[in-house]
């Protein structure tokens, strides 16, 4: 089986990852009465990812808990897709349409599906046989929530990192309101409760690169909660050509996003204050990503603007030392960002990736 790619040894965690410690993370809830086993729809966006996509329909056919229905919806892909997905026709619905980004696959699959979650595979990730299960039975037991996530491994270059959630990035359980105003603590792989997305008009389809954060957003600041098992679960791949490591892009879309939640009737006076320091921290984010961009690039006008964003408020030490660095001396500044971009590449969480030696002669215009 093409699993086998994702379990072999040496994909398996190390003890430097630390052991599942099987808790359920969530909100405190008073007098919550176990549900009923709820039936789950795998959504699956697929585009051009016919190299990886069989792993993710194995992950699932080894589920120990099979879902109702598998929906992997095709966003006009122009590689041999079909004939990747060819070994699972009589498991899954497939469905086919022009190329509109993945908003548009995945509220495509979860139109056509009928189960009381919608769960979120990417075609390029993996779930342990387990996932289901366990999701499963943490519905029943917390019956008032309406996103449901694990922890899980991410994967780069062909080995596991770290554990999606660490001490840079936890699950919020007391204030999700707040904390969802400065950033998407939910892991991408959510199962949604299918009529809070159907009331929500499910994805936005004009964000490209936020799209999950902007729908955990809505939902939350409509009295949604969130809860977490805290287990890796799944294997999350990063690869230089995801939408992850286009950092500057995703950023744009951070501020898209929360640009969006000013607008939003939910939205009260006490969000606010949040709010626009989220803005403003993204603000400051972007701006020290182009500073940097523009003195690996050799471009002029890049120590005025390091004096410029000194004297701005709200860098942390350790960036004003970067801006200082590049103000003092821009051309030493660029070599160090054109060396480090050339050697590692950076995708979510800030993760920084080893490239593979680049024959001489090559160059790499990445500032990553």
């Amino acid at each position: 089986m093409r699993i086998a790619s994702w379990s072999a040894a040496r994909l398996r965690p190390r003890a430097r990852f630390g052991r599942p410690k099987n808790r359920l993370l969530a909100p405190e809830a008073k007098e919550v009465r176990p549900g009923s086993p709820p039936t789950f729809s795998v959504i699956v966006a697929a585009h051009q990812v016919a190299d990886v996509i069989g792993d993710a329909l194995e992950s699932i056919r080894s589920q120990t808990l099979a879902p109702l229905e598998v929906i992997v919806c095709d966003d006009g892909s122009t590689d041999d897709l079909e004939a990747a997905v060819a070994p699972y026709r009589d498991e899954i619905v497939f469905l086919r349409k022009e190329n509109g980004g993945e908003a548009s696959a995945k509220n495509a699959a979860a139109r056509a599906a009928s189960g009381e979650f919608l769960v979120i595979l990417d075609a390029d990730d993996v779930y342990m046989p387990e996932r289901l299960e366990a999701l499963s039975a943490f519905a029943q037991a917390r019956p008032d929530l309406d996103i449901l996530t694990t922890d899980g491994f991410i994967v780069a270059a062909g080995r596991t990192v770290r554990r999606a959630y660490d001490r840079t990035w936890r699950f919020e359980t007391a204030d999700q309101r707040g904390a969802i105003l400065e950033r998407n603590f939910i892991f991408g792989l959510a199962a949604v409760r299918r009529s809070r997305f159907v009331a929500h008009g499910g994805f936005d389809e004009s964000i490209l690169w936020t799209t999950d954060w902007d729908l955990w957003l809505r939902l939350i600041l409509d009295g949604s909660r969130a809860g977490c098992i805290d287990e890796p679960l799944a294997f999350y791949r990063l690869r230089e050509t995801s939408l992850t490591a286009r950092r500057r892009d995703l950023l744009l879309g951070k501020l898209a996003t929360l640009e969006k939640a000013r607008r939003n009737p939910d939205l009260v006076p006490a969000d606010k204050p949040t709010l626009e320091s989220s803005l403003d921290a993204y603000r400051r984010e972007l701006d020290l990503m182009e500073l940097r961009a523009a003195v690996a690039a050799g471009l002029p006008g890049a120590r005025p603007r390091a004096l410029e964003l000194l004297r701005a408020r709200g860098y942390a030490r350790r960036s004003r030392l970067q801006i200082a660095a590049i103000a003092a001396a821009p051309g030493a500044a660029g070599r160090i960002v054109r060396r480090r971009a050339n050697t590692a590449w950076t995708g979510a969480a800030g993760i920084r990736v080893p490239r593979k030696p680049r024959r001489r002669g090559t160059r790499s215009s990445s500032t990553a």
